[in-house]
């Protein structure tokens, strides 16, 4: 079947138009196939298009709920995205129903998305949500950190210097943090959090949640990034502890004591100021009161 949105009798969309169409972003189940609610599966059946991450997975989810797709499937993945929320958005004003659905939980969390949901709000289309299973929720209910404020912070930065930079812009945070990682960058990424919180930031792995070979290791971040270190297979969630306020305290006259030093050196007391700040993973603002308190 050709990816054509909008093609021809036989290929394109089915059903009758309304005078306005609707956008669902649908909910997949992030393990097990059991977890989908049927609300998934009649919404697959009676979808005008079903636009999917990766529409192998798609068909064997509908074969595993019993659905039957008589909807136009297209695909709707990182690489074309773009181009292709512009011809959903056309297909959505012709008044059709179109179900956006991801290899696993909601689409726009770190996966497509979010493109066509900012286009058919701005748009007037309506746009509504199968709630479903979600690995950030998942991981941060089973991990034993506080969970009544949270942030959610995707995938790190690939390159070293880049994850540095983001990891050492949060280390003052005191919300909760989840993060998503690929298996074979996620020793690396452990290692890098250890320089940014601290080894003994508590924190926990998750590992193919709600899967056969589920396992949820928690420590402290130090123990966890020499764990990963032997190898990790799986879809990765990462859950770590925010900063405790108290943490701060006891260093926060050694970063004065730094800023004074530097000034001393000739660095102007604003630069040495934003060096150390950034250096420690503290707001700049927090370093620069305590200073001028000094």
């Amino acid at each position: 079947m050709g990816d054509d949105v909008t093609g021809g009798s036989n290929e394109g969309v089915t059903g009758g138009a309304s005078p306005a169409g609707r956008l669902v972003l649908a909910g997949a189940p992030i393990g097990q196939a059991g977890d989908a609610s049927p609300r998934l599966r009649e919404a697959l059946e009676t979808a005008d298009v079903v636009a999917a991450e990766d529409t192998r997975r798609l068909r064997r989810l509908a074969t595993e709920l019993g659905a039957r797709i008589d909807g136009r499937i297209v695909s709707y993945y990182d690489a074309n995205e773009t181009g292709r929320a512009a011809e959903l958005l056309e297909v959505l004003q012709a008044g059709y129903t179109v179900l956006v659905i991801t290899d696993a939980g909601m689409p726009g969390v770190s996966d497509p998305g979010y493109r066509l949901t900012r286009l058919a709000v701005e748009a007037g289309v309506a746009v509504t949500s199968l709630p479903g299973p979600s690995a950030v929720t998942t991981a941060l209910a089973v991990s034993g950190l506080p969970s009544d404020r949270f942030c959610f912070e995707g995938f790190p930065p690939r390159k070293p210097g880049e994850r540095a930079r983001r990891l050492a812009a949060l280390a003052a945070e005191e919300r909760t943090m989840v993060f998503f990682e690929a298996p074979h960058r996620l020793a690396a990424a452990l290692a890098a959090m250890t320089e940014a919180f601290g080894a003994d930031r508590p924190a926990a792995v998750c590992r193919e949640l709600t899967k056969t070979y589920e396992e949820v290791r928690r420590g402290g971040l130090g123990e966890l990034a020499e764990w990963a270190a032997g190898g990790v297979k799986g879809e990765i969630t990462v859950v770590v502890a925010g900063r405790s306020p108290e943490d701060l305290e006891p260093v926060m006259d050694d970063l004065v004591a730094e800023v004074a030093r530097r000034e001393a050196t000739g660095v102007p007391r604003k630069q040495a100021i934003v060096d150390v700040a950034r250096a420690a993973g503290i707001p700049k603002r927090e370093l620069y009161d305590a200073v001028h308190r000094g």
